[in-house]
C-alpha cells in the first residue's frame, strides 16, 4: 500500500473537465447550466458575526464534461443488447437498464490521440472528418481493450466562446470536428471501454442520424465523454496515462458531468 501511496504522490495530476458557468456553451437540445445563490453573505448573521452562503445550480446530464450512458441512444426502438426501450423507461422513473448509476468508478488506461497535433493544427476546421488513418497517425502508444481513448481536435481552445464551440462560429447548427463511422468502427475493433474528445458531440456533426453515437452505445457498448480539455496533456506531450473518472450516481440517468482526472 505505501509503495502505491509513493507513486500517487509522484504522479502529475491534469484536470481534463472543463469549468461550468451561466453562458457555458450547451448542445441546444439540451437544458443550459444555470447558477445562483439562494443565500448571501448577510442574509442571516448567526451569533458572532458568522455567516454562511449557498446556492443552487440546474444542467441537463450531458452538459460541460460528462459520460453518455449507454442508455442515451437507441436504434430502431432497441437499446444496447437489444432490449426494448419503451419496456423500460418512464418519464419519473428514466431508463432502467444500462443508466449513468449502473457505471461504476472509471480507473483504467487513458491513451491521448492528439489528432491536431499530429497534422500541426491548433485546432481542425469545422467540417473536419477524422478518418482510422489519422487515428492511427495520432497514436503514439498500443491501443489496449478497456482502455480510454481521447481524440484531441483543438476545439477546447473555444470553451469560452459559446457559439464558437457549438457552431464553429456560423448559423446556429452545432457543427464541429469528430470520427465519421469509419473513425467509430476502428475504435470499436480495438475494444476500448469508452471514447471521447473535446468537442461538443464527439462525432462530426452535422448528421442527422448521429451514427457514431449508435454505433458506439447501441452496437458496441461503448461509452462516449465529451466536452474534455485535453491540451495540457498535448502540451506536455502526454499520450499514456491514468484516467480517473466517477459519474454520478443518477438512477435511471441517461448520462452525468464528470470531473475526469489523469495521473501520469
Amino acid at each position: 500500500m505505501s509503495e502505491l501511496f509513493d507513486r500517487i504522490r509522484r504522479s502529475k495530476v491534469y484536470d481534463l473537465a472543463q469549468p461550468y458557468f451561466v453562458g457555458m456553451p450547451h448542445y441546444p437540445t439540451h437544458p443550459p447550466f444555470l447558477f445562483g445563490l439562494t443565500k448571501k453573505h448577510g442574509d442571516l448573521v448567526a451569533e458572532g458575526g458568522v455567516s454562511s452562503a449557498a446556492d443552487s445550480i440546474a444542467l441537463g446530464s450531458h452538459v460541460g464534461t460528462h459520460i453518455d450512458a449507454l442508455c442515451h441512444f437507441s436504434c430502431g426502438g432497441k437499446l444496447y443488447g437489444g432490449m426494448e426501450a419503451a419496456l423500460v423507461q418512464s418519464n419519473a422513473g428514466g431508463i432502467r437498464e444500462h443508466s449513468v448509476d449502473t457505471i461504476a468508478p472509471i480507473l483504467r488506461r487513458g491513451v491521448l490521440l492528439d489528432v491536431a497535433g499530429q497534422l500541426n493544427m491548433d485546432a481542425l476546421p469545422t467540417d473536419f472528418a477524422i478518418t482510422p488513418e489519422h487515428l492511427k497517425a495520432a497514436a503514439r502508444a498500443e491501443i489496449q481493450s478497456g482502455d480510454v481513448v481521447l481524440l484531441r481536435t483543438g476545439w477546447a481552445r473555444y470553451w469560452n466562446d459559446a457559439a464558437r464551440y457549438i457552431t464553429g462560429g456560423s448559423g446556429a447548427v452545432p457543427s464541429g470536428p469528430g470520427p465519421e463511422l469509419e473513425g467509430a468502427r476502428w475504435l470499436s475493433k480495438h475494444g476500448v471501454f469508452a471514447a471521447g474528445s473535446d468537442t461538443v458531440a464527439f462525432e462530426k456533426v452535422p448528421v442527422a442520424s448521429m451514427p457514431v453515437h449508435v454505433h458506439l452505445l447501441v452496437e458496441s457498448g461503448i461509452h462516449i465523454i465529451e466536452a474534455l480539455n485535453l491540451e495540457e496533456l498535448a502540451r506536455d506531450h502526454i499520450y499514456e496515462f491514468v484516467f480517473v473518472a466517477a459519474p454520478l450516481k443518477i438512477r435511471g440517468g441517461t448520462g452525468s458531468p464528470i470531473r475526469p482526472l489523469a495521473l501520469c
